[in-house]
This record gives structure tokens, sequence and C-alpha cells, in this order.
């Protein structure tokens, strides 16, 4: 008897983990021994599984400010601008990718009119992701130092420190193997220096994971080790990165005046993200440039569905925080 209630705990410990932390938190004990009790009484219930699993998936969501059902304010706009963040990285992920590809094509050859016009779009819109992505850095960051100073941030070193850590890393390694651009010594030819060589590199090395050759092992192994290790740890870094500003941007109490600012930015830069996949799809539907450096692989049609998904995500975030009063919200 003792036995099978051992293995019923077990069970319902492992169906409670689909919810997340902070629901766990308030309803996880009470949930757990009612799932106890159940699977006491009926061991094998698929039903059961697809609810809970179900059930878990929606809290997550809600969590994540994506769900039809309604945050506090407050709470609301940091979840859906934690969750737009997360959607943007990863679509920048795949968008820095191709950006990189085409800029190592852009120093060897001359492309086509088309593919000039994808690479100009592009980069003008890289540029003004920078421009807002520090316009949406200063008013985190000055709070942050500021909740630091007075001691008011004890769950926010953690991910701070974490954060600190993973960039660290993704600059020292992108600035190491941007050594090995394939872009160097390429022949000049006009408005070549679209792209500055120093930028090109650096986004190449730092997207160097996002390559088709992980499905083919015998010509990765044909890497370095050294660059083979990289692909493996930057995406890691990557992930770590994200991790730690999703959860400084959910622990730490920004004014609503702050929260507001930040969503109209996001609401800025999912129109920019429209834009981006608007000249990469401008790109692959002319077929890419004249020569091979300029070819389209299933790696950017995977990119460009990607980035497609991302903006979904983005935009229901952002639309998630209006319909919650996020962004109108009157300031403090």
């Amino acid at each position: 008897m003792n036995g099978s209630i051992e293995n019923a705990s077990r069970r319902a410990e492992r169906l409670v983990r689909c919810y997340p932390k902070e629901w766990r938190k308030r309803y996880g004990v009470e949930f757990t021994e009612l799932l106890v009790a159940e699977i006491t009484e009926s061991p094998r219930s698929i039903r059961r599984i697809a609810n809970v699993c179900a059930s878990g998936l929606l809290a997550r969501l809600t969590s994540a400010g994506l769900s039809s059902h309604a945050l506090p304010p407050s709470e609301q706009a940091r979840a859906s601008l934690a969750s737009f963040g997360c959607a943007l990285a990863g679509f920048l992920t795949f968008g820095l990718a191709i950006w990189a590809q085409l800029g190592i094509g852009w120093q060897w050859s001359e492309p086509d009119s088309a593919t000039i016009a994808a690479m100009v779009v592009m980069s003008v819109v890289m540029a003004l992701f920078l421009a807002l992505a520090l316009l949406a850095t200063i008013p985190i960051a000055g709070h942050l130092v500021h909740s630091l100073v007075r001691r008011r941030a004890d769950r926010l070193a953690r991910p701070l420190l974490l954060f600190i850590a993973a960039v660290a890393v993704l600059i020292a390694g992108s600035r190491h193997f941007g050594n090995g651009w394939p872009g160097t010594g390429a022949h000049p030819w006009v408005h070549q220096g679209l792209v500055p060589g120093g930028v090109a590199a650096f986004t190449w090395a730092l997207t160097l994971s996002v390559t088709s050759y992980w499905a083919h092992p015998a010509s990765l192994m044909s890497f370095p080790p050294a660059e083979i290790a990289w692909m493996v740890v930057s995406p890691i870094a990557f992930i770590c990165a994200v991790v730690g500003v999703t959860k400084i941007i959910r622990r730490i109490d920004l004014p609503l005046r702050i929260l507001r600012f930040e969503m109209v930015l996001a609401e800025a830069a999912g129109l920019l993200m429209i834009a981006f996949v608007g000249g990469a799809s401008s790109w692959v539907v002319n077929g890419g440039g004249p020569r091979g450096l300029f070819h389209i692989g299933v790696i950017d049609v995977a990119g460009i569905a990607a980035m497609s998904v991302s903006i979904a995500i983005a935009y229901r975030a952002v639309r998630r925080a209006r319909l919650g009063g996020g962004p109108a919200l009157p300031a403090r």
C-alpha cells in the first residue's frame, strides 16, 4: 500500500511540473494531494494526463502574458514585455544569421538589384533595432541600479550575474572566432562597405551555430574542434542571457510609466521585425544572388519561418499588454 502511494506521489509531482513555478508555490500542495487521490483510485488515465498538461500549458501562457486570461495591469505588462523579449531574441537569432550570410557574399561579389535592396532594408532595420535596444535598456538599467543601491533587489542579483556572464562569453567568443570571418580578403567593389567588416565578422561568429551543417555530421567534423565547441557553447550562452533578462524584467518593480514606454518601443520593434522579414523574403522569392555565396538554403527558408512565428508571438504579447491596460495606464 505504501509503495502504491509513493508511486502515485511521484507521478503526481511529475504532472504538477507542467504548471509554472509561481502557480506551484500557490496551489501545488493541494493540487498534488488531489492528483495522488485520483491516481490511487484510477492509476491509468490518459484523459487526466491530457487535462493536466493542457491546463499547465494554459497556466504557463497566462504567466507569460499570452493567454486570454487577464493579469493585474503591471504584472500583465511585465509578463508581456518578457514574452516579447524572448520572441525578439529568437527572431534576431535567425535574422542575424541570414544577414551575416549575405554580408559574406556582399564582400566577395556584387549582388543583383534584388539582393542589394534586401540587404539595404535588413541593414537599416538592424541599425534601428540597435537604437531601440539602447532606448529600452537605459530606463531599465537605471531603475535596476537604483534598486541595487537601495538593496531592494535581492531576487535580481542571480539573474543579473547570469546575464553579465553570458554576455561576456558571447562577446569574448565572437571577437575571437570573428578573426576567421570568410569575408576577409575579399575583392573590393562599389558599396562593399555598407556593413563594416568588424560588425559583419562579429555577427557571423555570434550566429555560427545557425547552420545546416548540424544535419551533416561528417562535414561538421571537418571543422576545427574549438569552432565546434563554440557552436555548442554560443547558443547556450545566448539562452542564458535571454533567461537572465527575462527574470530581471519579471522580478523588477518597474514604475508603470517605464512599462508603458517599453511597450511603445516593443510596438515599434514589432514593425521593424515585419520590415526585416519582408526584406529577407524578397531575397528568397527572387532566387538569391547571382553567385554561390548568395545561394538560398533550407536553413534560410527555415529561418524566415521561425522569424514569422516569432512575429506572431510578439504581436500576441503586445496585444495582451494593450488589452490588459499596460501601456495605456497612467504613470505613478
